[in-house]
Parts: structure tokens; C-alpha cells; sequence
């Protein structure tokens, strides 16, 4: 049976809590104001993102080196499963409660505010409220993110094999081409019976040739499609 992919293992802590000595009721309201006040905090910043830098500084003697990637290999996963990476301010789904309590933690033991955060998904959870493996990131300079978390179910076992004809413009020529060839020796004997030759053979492959890209042509223009490799980082829908 097919598994589902886990893109977190394709890049291939716990929160700490302080609190001040009150009274039981003081205390209870102290915890709730101060959860309250940083949900707020890290959910404007992740709205706002990346308004206020680019850049985080984390504590080097306590990174997850499994959770650092280069945005070249962050590349290459979003144009091979056709995901989007982009600012959280254009994420339109909802942020489980264990994005808010990563973040804090995070900060917490880096002693520092994360901010500048993006996001891999596919392109409809920038415009539709679903879940679908996002994966959250924060700027670390040079090119490399770090991984704040994952959330949401995992991608099917073959979204890459499904958008693999659109990942760039050879991959399309090459399914145009083997797609032609296929439809040309299944219809020979249908439109020439037994009298075809190498030259119907080669017309009618010149017709399917043309009919197949003008479709794709057709249906791109008309629905704002572009290829995988083109808009991994666009925030336009009409390129989705």
C-alpha cells in the first residue's frame, strides 16, 4: 500500500514555562493574560510577516541541525510536489495551537523574537481554509530556514507523479511527445486502415502534436496556469 509523504522527512521542544509566585486566583489570571498576550504577539507577526526582518539569530548550541534547510533544496521540493513558499501574511488557513506554543518555545530558549516567518503548502491554503501539510519556517540568513513545524495531513504518495508534466516546459514536451506517439499508432489503422505509410504516420503525429499543445496552451491561458519550476514563489493566484 502506498504511503503518504511526509515532506518534513523529505528536507530532513517542548515548551518551558515560568511563573512568578501569587495567589492561587492572581496566578490563574496571570497564566491567562500571558497566553492570551503572546498568542496575540506571534499571530500578528505571523499575519504581518515579513515586515519587520529577515533575519533571526538563534543560539547555535541548541538547533535542531535536522530541522536547518537551504532554500535551493526547499526549491527543488516545492517545484517537484507544485507547493508554494511564501510569507505567512498570505496563509489563509488557521494556525493549530501548537504553532503558537513552538514559537514561544523557540523563543524562549534562543532568547530572541522570531519574525520574517514563511510557509510551504500547496496553493489553494492561500486561499482556501484547509489543511494540507504546511510547514512553517523562519529566516536564518544566507539562503537557510529553520523549521518551526509541520502540521496538517500529509501530501498523497503521488502529487509529484500528478504534476510532474507541469513541473517545467521539458517535462511537458516530453509527455506532448510520448502522448503523440501513442495516440498516433493507436488511430493509424482508424483513419488510413492498412494503407497508411511512414508519411500518414507523420502527418498524423504532426496533428496530434498540435492538437495536445494547443490544449495545454489552452487550458493554461484560460485558467492562469504555469508551470511548477515559475510560481513556487509566486503570491498570485493566476499562476497557481
Amino acid at each position: 500500500m502506498l504511503q503518504t509523504i511526509d515532506i518534513q522527512q523529505q528536507l530532513i521542544k517542548e515548551r518551558n514555562k515560568k511563573h512568578q509566585s501569587f495567589d492561587v486566583i492572581q496566578w490563574v489570571h496571570q497564566v491567562f493574560d500571558d497566553i492570551d498576550t503572546q498568542e496575540k504577539s506571534v499571530l500578528e507577526r505571523l499575519v504581518q510577516s515579513p515586515i519587520n526582518k529577515t533575519t533571526n539569530t538563534f543560539n547555535i548550541d541548541r538547533i535542531d541541525a535536522n530541522a536547518i534547510f537551504h532554500i535551493t533544496e526547499i526549491k527543488k521540493i516545492c517545484i517537484d510536489f507544485r507547493l508554494r513558499f511564501l510569507d505567512t501574511r498570505y496563509f489563509k488557513a488557521d494556525y493549530p495551537q501548537e504553532v503558537i506554543a513552538k514559537i514561544n518555545a523557540l523563543e524562549k530558549e534562543h532568547h530572541t523574537t522570531l519574525d520574517g516567518f514563511k510557509i510551504i503548502a500547496p496553493s489553494k491554503l492561500f486561499e482556501l481554509n484547509e489543511a494540507d501539510d504546511p510547514l512553517l519556517f523562519a529566516p536564518m540568513g544566507n539562503g537557510y530556514y529553520y523549521l518551526i513545524h509541520k502540521w496538517g495531513k500529509d501530501l498523497h504518495p503521488l502529487r509529484k507523479v500528478k504534476y510532474w508534466a507541469i513541473k517545467n516546459v521539458e517535462n511537458l514536451l516530453w509527455v506532448v511527445l510520448f502522448t503523440s506517439i501513442f495516440c498516433t499508432f493507436l488511430t493509424k489503422n482508424l483513419f488510413y486502415g492498412n494503407m497508411n505509410n511512414f508519411g500518414h504516420i507523420a502527418i498524423l503525429f504532426l496533428f496530434f502534436v498540435k492538437g495536445i499543445i494547443g490544449m495545454f496552451f489552452f487550458y493554461g491561458v484560460a485558467s492562469g496556469k504555469n508551470f511548477s519550476a515559475y510560481c513556487w514563489t509566486s503570491k498570485y493566484n493566476k499562476i497557481s
